[in-house]
């Protein structure tokens, strides 16, 4: 067998690092998910329909599954900088010869494989509740990878920049959960009045869960093209930020 060296090694240990727990990690985030669809499902299944014959329960578990990848991609190269950098431990990365590009693959490969863990057990609980359609599996699929990219370098950015748990506790809590709750996981925005429909088109997660949810029914309330080039877009400026960050050693380089 081939030693994993490298990059490969630091992707190897941060995925480690999360199955390790994965009963916090991927299993507690599924319960959170399904308790979310028990709830609304129950309450709101009999009185909505959304797309004109989408039952509610249907509609909602896209949403929640894209809304667990995002979530926890983020949480994972955003918690694993920072408790790295607190705990002192970060100082035997640096001194291997790893490139800032080794470091962001990393990193950021590891927050996808959780987010998209963390998905599919949310989609194998919920899928029991109701069937969605499966009209267009390649963008399920495409979303799903940009949007725990784009999630996890984020989260990588917020890692880079904390200094204690509180400030990332301040980007998770101000910043991270509002987008992702007022992006449409549980609604359409096509329901909200035209005002708030503007200011919904202003938040990129929303592109993000608008372009999954196209996978499975076939509408959504924005193209799919549109959702790909705006996401795209955000996550290759992100992506240019992070980079520089890890290249000039921001807070993390004396």
């Amino acid at each position: 067998m081939m030693a994993v060296t490298g990059w490969r090694a630091l992707l190897y240990k941060e995925t480690l690092r999360f199955w390790k727990v994965g009963f916090q990690t991927v299993g507690a985030p599924v319960l959170t998910a399904l308790l979310y669809l028990m709830v609304f499902g129950h309450v709101l299944e009999d009185h909505v329909k959304v797309y004109g014959t989408v039952g509610y329960t249907a509609f909602l578990i896209p949403g929640l599954v894209m809304m667990s990848v995002l979530q926890n991609a983020f949480a994972n190269s955003s918690s694993s900088i920072i408790q790295s950098k607190i705990m002192g431990n970060l100082v035997f990365v640096l001194l291997t010869p790893l490139s800032h590009w080794g470091w962001f693959f990393a990193y950021v490969g590891s927050s996808i494989i959780r987010g998209l863990a963390v998905g599919v057990g949310v989609f194998a609980v919920t899928i029991f509740f109701a069937v969605p359609g499966f009209e267009a599996p390649g963008w399920i699929l495409v979303f799903a990878l940009l949007g725990s990219a784009m999630l996890g370098t984020l989260g990588l950015i917020a890692g880079l920049w904390a200094e204690k748990f509180d400030q990332m506790a301040v980007f998770q809590n101000f910043l991270i959960m509002p987008m992702t709750f007022l992006s449409g996981v549980f609604y359409s925005i096509g329901s909200l009045p035209p005002f708030w429909q503007k200011v919904s088109h202003l938040n990129p997660f929303f592109y993000m869960i608008d372009g999954f949810r196209y996978g499975f029914f076939g509408v959504s309330d924005a193209s799919p093209w549109l959702s790909l080039g705006i996401v795209g877009t955000a996550w290759l400026v992100v992506s240019a930020i992070a980079v520089h960050l890890l290249r000039t050693g921001y807070k993390i380089r004396g």
